[in-house]
């Protein structure tokens, strides 16, 4: 594999599929670049492969690069023969055609013969490039070329053993990987081995000590000509830091907290539309098809979506598309992300958003990507840190009153958290501005996988500017002013801790906690909100986990907590297992259970609704108990009253739908 320790690589390729979108992703924004991209025939029969060959589709031969690639067309996998290998010539070509793509042979098994013929198709294919880039760039006409690509029909194994042990090997499956085993106990095979190698005549090519001889160094590239000396291929080399507004001119004002609803993530896309305004070459948006979906459409003020395909009268209409767009969509998750991925180590900088139950189809893109820069940060120090993949998980399992059981889905951040301490970072910003912080944040780190988990929909706000830089830079904190705890000079001591985590969960938390002092004016309740997930973790897993003793003097050593969460509440309980008195902490959080549901029946469905949390404190707080029964009873029948209101007419009660913070 082509792993990060090998200079000149972006792309380990263990996992098959994403090698044709990581060489589009390198190319564009890169004018002087010509990307060549090997794609195995096996890797060929992948789904995001597969997909990938429209990536030309999305090239602008006037800004961006090319990318040349070369079908490696030697008919064979691990075992089995692969399906572009066993159709006929035509099929194949018509297939690459209808791509959009002019296919060259380079077809034999003759190496001088085929060394010749490689190299001048090589030579015609970049003329061919080049023509198409000087007539786009000199009339500033922008057409899509039919980019041309090489189909090398080579034999599996090419110049390898041509049998070994009595059975075929070189030109067929047997010589996938290592084609022969036990050095030690087989003289045979010894024998084999040495005279494959020798094949190569390597007294040819160096001297006694091993050294390549003189004639053969001065026909070497040299310094950033190198395909290892590339700096592109080191891309924090020549990343250039983005040129950001100040955040906090796009804040909410907030004069009371918990009493104005906004869309979060459309204030996120007028904070993403000045980024893009201000980075007009070195930062893109990526997305499923979903940009004004999940409210970031304010960035069409400034740029629009790629789109190098036929164009019709009524796309005008508003449907933003420009052969110069920056915002990049297509329905495919993988592409995209490959996309992103390329364009991030070659030195640049991006955002990727996507609804949330649907981030599991690019799961194992994130695995290899976050190992990649793992791998980096802890064995690779030549490696320059390259910008963050950016993800937002939007249009939440929460809200889902159309779509229904198959949207609701938060268990990518169970797979996001399983990842390396040092690269993974988890945001799940309450409200409009501290979505706002976590942006900025995020934008500008370096060598990270973040995550931010934010809804589309109206939403209360809560915090000030400066209140939700504060909350955000500690990761979690005490709200006062949903607290009744403080005891001024006297020690703080609640009764019960009411946590959240998440936007939908922190309003029903907070509405909990209202009906809470409404009902028990005398109940002392500490309200805590975590913004960064992971701060719930041990220090000595997280860098960004709290000490034992930081953890205790917020959410205390024996009282209980009341945790309400966006996600499965297990992964909670598996955060917070070595903290103190762990019976204590009781989680609520999503349990599968959903359907077309309103939000406060889905959220009565799975147990996150005010009026159970206010019955799971009546059944831990020792005071409260079977002195609060006519209190739990009140919660049962406004459970009943809500559900069946819901069910009858097809919306929330209207009490519901408009509370505000009453305190």
């Amino acid at each position: 594999h082509c792993t990060p320790e090998l200079p000149g690589s972006i792309h380990e390729g263990g996992e098959l599929g994403y090698s044709l979108a990581h060489a589009f992703g390198a190319a564009y924004d890169n004018p002087d670049l010509l990307v060549t991209c090997v794609v195995g025939d096996g890797e060929a029969e992948t789904g995001p492969l597969a997909t990938a060959w429209h990536s030309n589709k999305f090239l602008n031969p006037i800004r961006d690069g090319a990318v040349l690639p070369i079908l490696s067309l030697n008919g064979y996998k691990i075992s089995n023969p692969s399906i572009l290998a066993r159709i006929s010539s035509e099929e194949l070509e018509s297939l690459l055609r209808g791509y959009g793509y002019h296919p060259y042979w380079v077809a034999g098994d003759e190496p001088e013969l085929m060394h010749q013929t490689m190299a001048s198709t090589l030579e015609r294919c970049i003329q061919e490039i080049r023509h198409y880039q000087e007539e786009a760039r000199s009339t500033r006409v922008v057409n899509r070329p039919r980019w041309p690509m090489i189909i090398l029909k080579t034999p599996k194994g090419w110049t390898g053993p041509k049998s070994v042990d009595g059975h075929k090997t070189e030109g067929f499956w047997r010589s996938h990987q290592v084609p022969m085993g036990g050095m030690q106990g087989n003289p045979q095979h010894m024998k084999v081995l040495e005279d494959w190698l020798k094949s190569y005549r390597p007294d040819e090519l160096f001297d006694i000590n091993g050294t390549l001889l003189p004639e053969f160094k001065t026909i070497a590239p040299r310094g950033d000509r190198r395909m290892s000396g590339n700096p592109i291929a080191n891309g924090g080399i020549v990343r250039k830091e983005l040129r950001m507004p100040d955040f906090r001119d796009f804040a909410v004002s907030v004069s009371n907290p918990g009493t104005v609803e906004v869309e979060n993530t459309h204030i996120l896309g007028g904070f993403l539309r000045e980024v893009m305004r201000k980075n007009m070459t070195n930062f893109r948006m990526f997305g499923p098809d979903e940009t004004a979906s999940n409210r970031l459409q304010s960035v069409y003020e400034v740029t629009q979506k790629t789109w190098m395909g036929d164009y019709l009268p009524e796309d005008e209409d508003g449907s933003n598309l420009a052969v110069d767009g920056r915002v990049m969509e297509m329905l495919s998750e993988h592409t995209l992300q490959g996309w992103l991925e390329g364009y991030l180590l070659s030195g640049r900088h991006g955002f990727f958003h996507t609804y949330e139950a649907f981030a599991h189809v690019v799961d194992s893109m994130f695995n290899q990507h976050a190992k990649w820069l793992d791998i980096c940060k802890r064995d690779v120090p030549w490696r320059a840190p390259v910008s963050s993949l950016n993800i937002l998980l939007s249009s939440l399992v929460w809200r889902q009153d159309h779509n229904g059981f198959s949207h609701q889905d938060p268990g990518y951040i169970d797979l996001v958290v399983n990842k390396s301490p040092d690269v993974v970072r988890v945001y799940f910003p309450p409200d409009a501005n501290c979505l706002l912080s976590v942006a900025d944040h995020c934008l500008r780190s370096r060598d990270y996988v973040n995550v931010i988990v934010a809804d589309k929909q109206l939403h209360l706000q809560y915090l000030t500017m400066d209140e939700a830089i504060a909350h955000c830079t500690k990761g979690l904190g005490i709200w006062k002013w949903a607290s009744n705890d403080d005891c001024g000079t006297e020690p703080d001591e609640p009764d019960v801790v009411m946590a959240c985590c998440g936007d939908i969960p922190t309003m029903e938390s907070l509405a909990a906690t209202a009906l809470l002092r409404e009902e028990f004016p005398t109940l002392k309740i500490r309200f805590i909100n975590v913004v960064d997930l992971l701060t719930l973790n041990d220090q000595q897993e997280h860098p960004h986990g709290l000490s034992h003793r930081d953890f205790d003097t917020l959410f205390t050593p024996d009282k209980p907590v009341i945790f309400n969460f966006h996600g499965y509440p297990w992964l909670i309980h598996k955060l917070v297992y070595r903290r103190s008195n762990q019976d204590r902490i009781h989680v609520r959080g999503y349990k599968e259970k959903g359907n077309i549901n309103t939000p406060l029946d889905l959220a009565i469905k799975n147990q996150i609704d005010r009026f159970n949390l206010v019955i799971d404190v009546i059944d831990r707080v020792p005071q409260l108990g079977s002195r609060a029964a006519y209190v739990k009873e009140r919660m049962k029948n406004r459970i009943i009253e809500c559900t069946h209101y819901a069910y009858t007419e097809g919306m929330d009660e209207p009490g519901i739908r408009s509370w505000k913070w009453p305190y």
